[in-house]
């Protein structure tokens, strides 16, 4: 008599000994690590599809910003430097354009990266990590920590209802003075879409989309879009010259089913932001279900800087 065998069949998942540097969420979506390349981060660029490929009207030149570049972090004096583990990192620059920090963004005085996905899996928690660095080209005498203005972080998101943009941005400095501050994307009350678009009448992006670029900026730092996180002074590893860099982690979590923040942490810096809602707006055409991750730097004075991103997790939950 012949027995028959239940034959079973079990699972089982092997993990990169780099995610061991992350706290990710228990469904890793992407986990980039740019010695492998670019791993699907770009620029950011305008949509060319007005009359002969120009976009929509605006008073700050989308299409200026620098392109990205794998970077083996190669400097004036310390030769190159590498990634934390291995030897490219994500650079993202910006041109020697700062102006004053109470003016719109100049041509080329900023640089992103993005990642464009979707919505997967129904999650209630979205969340981005990362590994990162960041100094002023080694171009003249001095620290230069004060020529880098600020660096920052946002989610894009769009669901059946509303477009939003829970972000952070780290404040460094302004006209050359350190401030070394915290800011969360949320759009003042009262501000109308003329005030965002810098004077232009039905300008593309309304309160609430592009914080990094759009709404009024004022002299103490604030500015239409962003509101100052409380408790947010942190001051993050710069070092003592433009060719020495310290990779940092940085983690920001976000519930999409409340939309709302959760926390953010720098280093081992926990800041609680829950109750914290971004500026909701009516949905975009053609984008429902979209989640973009964007990194950016900003130029504080005639300088270009960089931004290095080691590697990226995202996580959702």
């Amino acid at each position: 008599m012949t027995k028959e065998r239940e034959i079973s069949m079990q699972k089982f998942l092997s993990y990169d000994r780099g995610l061991e540097r992350f706290n990710p969420l228990a469904r890793v979506i992407c986990y980039d690590d740019f010695d492998t390349g670019f791993n699907g981060w770009l620029d950011l660029t305008p949509n060319y599809v007005e009359e002969n490929y120009e976009s929509f009207d605006s008073v700050v030149d989308l299409s200026s910003w620098a392109p990205n570049q794998l970077s083996s972090a190669s400097m004036r004096f310390a030769s190159s430097h590498g990634s934390m583990e291995g030897t490219y990192s994500l650079k993202i620059t910006t041109a020697p354009t700062g102006g004053p920090h109470t003016e719109p963004p100049r041509n080329g005085s900023m640089g992103h990266a993005i990642k464009r996905l979707s919505r997967f899996g129904n999650p209630k928690l979205i969340q981005i990590e990362a590994w990162y660095s960041y100094t002023p080209v080694q171009d003249r005498e001095g620290k230069g920590e004060e020529d880098i203005r600020a660096i920052g972080f946002f989610f894009d998101v769009q669901d059946s209802e509303y477009r939003y943009m829970p972000g952070v941005r780290y404040v460094n400095s302004l006209g050359g003075k350190l401030v070394k501050k915290w800011q969360y994307y949320q759009v003042s009350e009262g501000v109308t879409p003329e005030d965002w678009n810098f004077g232009v009448k039905d300008g593309w992006c309304v309160p609430g989309v592009d914080n990094q670029w759009y709404g009024r900026r004022f002299e103490d730092g604030s500015g239409d879009g962003y509101q100052w996180l409380p408790g947010g002074e942190q001051e993050l590893v710069y070092n003592e010259s433009p060719d020495k860099i310290n990779w940092m982690y940085f983690r920001l979590t976000v519930d999409i089913e409340k939309r709302e923040y959760v926390e953010m942490q720098s280093g081992d810096q926990v800041f609680d932001m829950r109750g914290i809602k971004p500026t909701l707006t009516e949905g975009y055409a053609s984008i429902d279900n979209l989640i973009n991750p964007i990194f950016f730097i900003e130029t504080d004075s005639e300088r270009s800087v960089n931004l290095y991103l080691d590697s990226v997790v995202y996580s959702v939950e």
